[in-house]
């Protein structure tokens, strides 16, 4: 299941393969740069899989909800840390309220819940809100690549 990335020169629709979210990469049809994945991805539950099993890279897992206003109060964090660790990590977010199943999966009991996976493995996991030089910080710990 590719992810679709719109091209910033010629905004033609690029079909990515999850393996390479974190590569740079070329438009298929103007040949212009695509640059690595620097901003948060919505995922359902087949995205998530796919990713999480194919990405080179380490994955931060944001566990969210709308109503929940700690979790309003993060994604500034998780957006910077998506832009800051374009190349070298993914960020995937996954609304617990439409995917309770993925969540389950991790025994998440309180949001938000980040998770950093690294080839399809568990390396941390912490509820409660923190800033984007934490997350970063559990980024660059997880096994390099």
């Amino acid at each position: 299941m590719p992810v679709i990335r719109a091209c910033s020169h010629c905004g033609k629709q690029n079909r990515v393969p999850a393996k390479f979210l974190a590569s740079a990469g070329r438009c298929g049809f103007c040949k212009s740069p695509l640059p690595p994945l620097a901003e948060p991805l919505a995922v359902d539950d087949q995205l998530f899989d796919e990713i999480v099993q194919n990405s080179p890279v380490p994955v931060l897992v944001d566990f969210w909800a709308g109503w929940c206003r700690p979790c309003v109060a993060a994604a500034p964090e998780v957006a910077r840390t998506a832009a800051d660790m374009a190349g070298k990590a993914i960020v995937v977010k996954v609304d617990t309220e439409k995917y309770p199943q993925v969540a389950g999966r991790f025994q998440v009991s309180s949001i938000p819940n980040f998770v950093v996976l690294y080839r399809g493995l568990t390396v941390m996991q912490q509820p409660g809100l923190v800033d984007h030089n934490e997350m970063e910080s559990w980024l660059k710990s997880a096994p390099p690549v």
